[in-house]
């Protein structure tokens, strides 16, 4: 596309999805429970140049989600209950925007939680656009199903399956997880691999692990991201560490490994 903005970087909290959801001009419902037949949506991006790579999109921010991150900067949206965004006014907003954007991503939130993502998925593709999905992977049969009808995907793998539980919350958590790494791989799609280590799982003898882990599940890609304290869903007990762009010397793994 002609004319495109250069892209962007911005400061982003643990989970980083994109920017902080915004309702634009579509005016929220009253706040209810959703039917599961409706997407229950608790934000819209209009325009971001970083969710989904080499594209222009606006992202969808769905509600809910099985796990509690501590260090999760979008804690509005962990609960399915509150103000919803009107799915036809959604619709209606990216048929305006058709030859102007190029994709629409799917974030939250945890995406696949929703019964209804499917069927939105399909009415997005319907539009045009390609579909990116952010997703920690806690349901790998629905993300199965659902990966025929998305063009990429970032998924979120937060620390060695053993871990999880410190991290998520949830007891058993890792073992989803890293059964949707298995199957993303195994799919031809799209796949970004990311980790945003949070304190006490940041140190350069755990990350080591981590990518080597990584490395025998067929990894090849793989993406660091910042843990920042702002907007936690739950206070962190010590500082983030700052990670470096270089890679550190006892770090290894994966063949290609990117920080931001």
């Amino acid at each position: 596309m002609a004319g495109r903005p250069a892209r962007t970087s911005r400061g982003r909290a643990c989970r980083p999805r994109g920017r902080r959801p915004s309702h634009t001009t579509i005016r929220p419902l009253v706040t209810a429970t959703a039917p599961e037949t409706i997407l229950r949506i608790g934000g819209l991006t209009p325009l971001t140049t970083v969710d989904f790579p080499g594209e222009l999109a606006a992202v969808i921010y769905c509600r809910g989600c099985p796990w509690r991150c501590g260090y999760c900067h979008n804690a509005h949206l962990v609960e399915t209950d509150g103000d919803i965004l009107d799915w036809d006014q959604v619709l209606a907003f990216l048929e305006n925007r058709r030859g102007l954007l190029d994709a629409v991503v799917f974030s939250g939130g945890e995406p696949t939680a929703q019964a209804a993502l499917t069927a939105a998925v399909e009415a997005v593709r319907g539009l045009g656009f390609k579909v990116g999905l952010h997703t920690g992977g806690p349901y790998p049969d629905r993300l199965g199903r659902l990966v025929p009808l998305v063009d990429w995907v970032g998924l979120d793998i937060k620390a060695l399956p053993e871990d999880y539980p410190s991290v998520t919350g949830r007891p058993g958590s890792g073992v989803p997880a890293w059964e949707s790494l298995r199957r993303l791989l195994a799919a031809d799609v799209e796949l970004e691999v990311r980790t945003t280590p949070p304190p006490g799982l940041d140190d350069d003898a755990y990350l080591d692990r981590l990518s080597r882990a990584l490395a025998e599940e067929g990894v090849t890609d793989w993406v660091l991201q910042q843990c920042r304290s702002e907007h936690m869903l739950a206070p962190a007990r010590s500082t983030p560490r700052q990670l470096h762009a270089e890679r550190p010397a006892n770090l290894g793994g994966t063949p290609r490994l990117r920080i931001r």
